[in-house]
């Protein structure tokens, strides 16, 4: 008996031995992260668990909630894929009121949108700009349709007209990445501005174009020109629905025509005028469309011409984790709502996917999440949350797609996540020991973000 005890002891120790020594060496690289300049008045949380059993490998300030930036974007990705289902596909109906007599409708085109993110995309073949309106325009002609005496309207009365989550700062909203959602949306809701430097530094920048054209929309140049090299440090202040902006900050020398990104202030109009000017080629006539293309009261649409179906959401999801595209995060909260509640709002869908967390072990105070991408400074999130969240998905029958969706970062599957001060990375490690599951965050670090991910690329290399 004693034999087989020694024997028993001789085989787990060993491993009892090397799993202390993991979390010795993971302790280790937190305290030297946070004894160097740029962590020491930092807050790090680091959680790693066996990704086979769940058994917690390192727990470092596990449930200090956080901001995680787009690493809280799986939270919202996996309750998608459950909850809608990896087959779900958005459609957008074109319609109209009243009828035809001799070619000409005497009503309206009618577009109701359920916030598909994908209309217009370049990201995939069937949605690309050109094939849409082609689409369009192909089922208006075949109903006989040669002449509009109403307008192109936008059916968004099952959506909230709020389109910016709570909590965006003003420095992003108007660009691409702070590019809000509607019922209706088009090209992900963006366009690029192109702006000529001076001739030297210190002289004033201008814009030369937008691309596409926007209607309506006047921007005003308060750019100067930067040092040679120095790179995009220009910002577009466009507020949602507004008519007129200003593009702050400076544009390398040198680089004419230098290119950067916006975000669309009203992409319902932007549809219909950019659908308008395509009928018009084909001498399809319209009146003259309204300023705004949206209304909210409920119109009866007597035909139906076309429904337009979106990639599947496995596609949007690869592409939502792939590029961290916060309009995608966005556009999914208020389509988990409309789902579940008849109605696209934001705050219905944050609670839903809350729920949904909750009902699977994460406490709803781990999880303050103010919108569905990471965007906003105030989210808050634990290691511990992220961590669970990520352990779940493997059990799934999704977790294929999802897997594959996550970036391929320091030779590692994971999403990260940054913000002013915040860094964060949550992922899978398939290691030279075992299969570990983990989220690492960082706060109030100080110098240069390139500096502070080498430094938990190197904390984060202890799993492989």
């Amino acid at each position: 008996m004693r034999m087989c005890k020694l024997l028993i002891f001789s085989v787990f120790l060993p491993i009892s031995l090397f799993a202390q020594s993991l979390s010795q060496k993971l302790d280790a690289g937190i305290r030297k992260l946070l004894s160097d300049s740029q962590g020491k008045h930092a807050i790090v949380a680091l959680y790693v668990v066996n990704a086979e059993t769940g058994k917690v490998v390192y727990d470092h300030n596990a449930q200090v909630g956080l901001a995680a930036a787009s690493s809280q974007k799986i939270l919202t990705s996996i309750a998608a894929l459950e909850l809608l289902k990896p087959s779900f596909r958005f459609e957008t109906a074109l319609g109209y009121t009243g009828n035809i007599s001799s070619g000409i409708l005497n009503g309206n085109l009618v577009l109701t949108g359920s916030g598909d993110p994908t209309l217009g995309s370049w990201r995939y073949p069937a949605t690309k700009e050109t094939v849409l309106l082609d689409n369009f325009a192909k089922a208006v002609k075949s109903a006989g349709i040669t002449s509009i005496s109403g307008n192109i309207l936008v059916d968004a009365a099952s959506w909230e007209t709020q389109t910016i989550p709570g909590g965006w700062i003003w420095d992003d909203i108007g660009n691409y990445y702070g590019a809000g959602v509607a019922a209706l949306n088009w090209r992900e809701n963006q366009f690029d501005l192109k702006l000529k430097p001076g001739r030297k530094e210190g002289d004033p920048a201008s814009v030369v174009s937008t691309l596409p054209p926007m209607y309506g929309v006047h921007l005003v140049s308060e750019l100067t020109t930067g040092k040679r090299g120095s790179g995009d440090n220009a910002v577009i202040y466009l507020a949602p629905g507004s008519t007129s902006g200003v593009v702050r900050g400076t544009i390398p020398l040198g680089e004419d025509p230098f290119t950067i990104s916006g975000a669309m202030p009203d992409p319902s109009v932007q549809f219909t005028n950019t659908l308008s000017s395509h009928l018009n080629t084909l001498n399809v006539s319209i009146g003259t469309l309204r300023d705004s293309a949206q209304f909210t009261s409920q119109t009866v649409v007597t035909n139906k011409l076309l429904v337009h179906q979106s990639p599947p959401l496995d596609s949007i999801n690869y592409w939502f984790l792939k590029r961290s595209i916060n309009l995608y995060g966005e556009a999914l909260v208020k389509t988990i709502a409309f789902q579940h509640s008849g109605f696209g709002s934001a705050d219905t869908g944050l609670a839903t996917i809350k729920r949904f967390w909750r009902e699977r072990a994460i406490d709803p105070a781990e999880i303050n999440m103010l919108d569905g991408s990471g965007l906003s400074p105030q989210n808050r999130l634990t290691a511990h949350a992220l961590t669970t969240a990520m352990q779940y998905a493997r059990s799934k029958p999704y977790f294929t797609q999802f897997y594959q969706a996550l970036p391929e970062i320091n030779n590692l599957r994971m999403k990260s996540g940054s913000i002013g001060g915040a860094r964060s990375f949550t992922g899978y490690v398939n290691g030279k020991t075992g299969s570990y599951t983990f989220a690492i965050i960082i706060n109030g670090y100080t110098g240069s973000s390139s500096g502070i991910v080498r430094q938990l690329y190197n904390i984060l290399d202890i799993l492989k």
